[in-house]
């Protein structure tokens, strides 16, 4: 397998006190590049008749090689390691998000508004009718994204605390691109009816609730239960923000290798939250041929082995022409395969399998199911999870856009026609001129991209009737 490429996630900034001597800033990048580390920045901290301090920002693979490179500095000759600084760490320093005002309380008359006497009026206007609370309070922007910590990154289950930095990057994120306020919840419990039950009692002040890494089958259950009991829109991420960027994906890669959505034979590897919905968004596309295939093989009717409740739907709607077997039997002419499962399970004696112009979207972090220097000779268009390879398929494609559009409807509910006008959306943010083998889905720094799916979103809520708020009239494209 290939090796991993050094990442800014694992980040140095290394203060070296380098003698003052002709040669040795080359010697010290030759000593970083030789461990295989990637420099970034190098900063003069100071100069003096002796020395040299500087700071260099190296990029590494992983902790355990960005410690090999510091030990490999600290052999050099006229070399002494300052300091090390982990810039992710730094980062994450005293939490990533905070609270403000957005209105200013400078004065008596300021204070008597915001809060008492003031704010009495408010409270009894929304008790009058519970939905002003949407134009009157932060419920109208702003979304819980709630865990129990059990199926972290594809780092399992490492309790609420631990999640809690990941769940903070979401409310970033949400903010970052659609000007969504959200507020990490990091429950200490994993039995469903606890966490119902309390993100029942949590609902009243959000607009919405985003279900974050929570394991399966658990998470289906939890979903489908509050979907039912309360009357703002849930979505798990984990598993629809996936299937909505996968299908945005697919749909561009099709009009590439010109092959119709109806007649594609589709092979899912990993059937658990994320691979289960990409299944359900593709069959309500109109794919008709998918196989599941998980770490016992095929999924298929009447299977025994290793079956819970959402893989006996899995066998009951999908594979038609049963196919038996592991997953090189089930890759036999397949048009597709979407990997959300394990690295290297994917091999190229199994794209030799594939049909014509195969598509291949390996999707397991940070190591894909096949490394795309391992596939490129033999696929025509390739994705990963990763954002140092084309093609990145990063739910944060969906989600800030999506919640944006829940929250401008005023939904009661998300459904299958907002999931797959999201994707359709996303998908069109590529452009004609621009599309390519490497270039199927958009960037996620394309500012187009959250106002195009919060757009479709909402749209698809007005058509389906789920909306609670009037749809808004563009007056400009109407003539006087």
């Amino acid at each position: 397998m290939s090796t991993v490429a050094p990442s800014a996630s694992y980040s140095l900034t290394v203060r070296l006190a380098i003698q003052n001597r002709t040669g040795m800033l080359g010697r010290v990048a030759m000593a970083i590049g030789n461990a295989g580390g990637d420099i970034g920045a190098v900063d003069l901290v100071e100069s003096g008749r002796d020395r040299i301090i500087r700071d260099i920002t190296i990029n590494a693979r992983d902790s355990v090689h960005g410690m090999q490179i510091v030990n490999r500095l600290k052999q050099l000759a006229g070399v002494r390691v300052v300091n090390i600084s982990d810039r992710t760490f730094l980062m994450h320093l005293g939490g990533k998000i905070e609270v403000q005002s957005k209105v200013p309380v400078r004065t008596r008359d300021d204070l008597s508004m915001a809060y008492t006497p003031g704010v009495a009026r408010v409270s009894l206007a929304i008790k009058e009718d519970r939905q002003r609370a949407f134009s009157l309070t932060i419920k109208q922007n702003t979304v819980a994204v709630v865990t129990d910590g059990t199926a972290v990154l594809g780092l399992g289950d490492i309790g609420p605390e631990a999640a809690l930095p990941v769940m903070e990057g979401k409310a970033m994120l949400f903010k970052e691109f659609a000007n969504v306020d959200a507020f990490p919840i990091c429950l200490a419990t994993k039995e469903p009816d606890k966490i119902v039950e309390t993100v029942k009692y949590l609902a009243p002040g959000f607009g919405g609730i985003n279900l974050e890494d929570i394991a399966a089958p658990r998470c289906f259950e939890i979903e489908e239960r509050l979907r039912k009991e309360l009357d703002i829109p849930v979505f798990h991420d984990d598993q629809h923000g996936t299937a909505v960027v996968v299908l945005a994906a697919l749909l561009n890669a099709l009009r590439i290798v010109k092959k119709d959505l109806k007649k594609l034979r589709v092979v899912v590897t990993g059937v658990g939250a994320a691979g289960t919905a990409t299944i359900k968004i593709l069959l309500s596309s109109g794919v008709r041929d998918i196989i599941g295939v998980d770490e016992h093989g095929t999924i298929y009717r009447g299977r025994a082995q290793g079956m819970d409740f959402m893989k006996r739907w899995v066998a009951g709607a999908t594979n038609p022409r049963q196919v038996k077997g592991r997953l090189a039997d089930a890759l036999a002419r397949a048009d597709v395969f979407i990997g959300l499962s394990v690295p290297g399970i994917l091999t190229v004696r199994d794209l030799k399998r594939m049909a014509r112009d195969p598509i291949v979207f390996a999707m397991a972090n940070p190591v894909p199911e096949i490394q795309p220097e391992q596939a490129q000779d033999h696929v025509r268009v390739m994705a990963t999870g990763r954002s140092d390879y084309p093609n990145q398929i990063n739910n944060v494609l969906c989600f800030p856009g999506f919640f944006r559009g829940l929250l401008d409807s005023r939904a009661r509910t998300v459904n299958d026609e907002m999931k797959v006008a999201a994707a359709r959306a996303i998908a069109a943010c590529v452009g004609r001129s621009e599309l390519s083998e490497e270039y199927i889905i958009p960037s996620v720094f394309n500012k187009a991209v959250a106002p195009a799916v919060a757009a479709g979103v909402a749209r698809a809520a007005h058509a389906t009737g789920v909306a609670r708020r009037r749809r808004q009239v563009d007056l400009s494209v109407i003539p006087s």
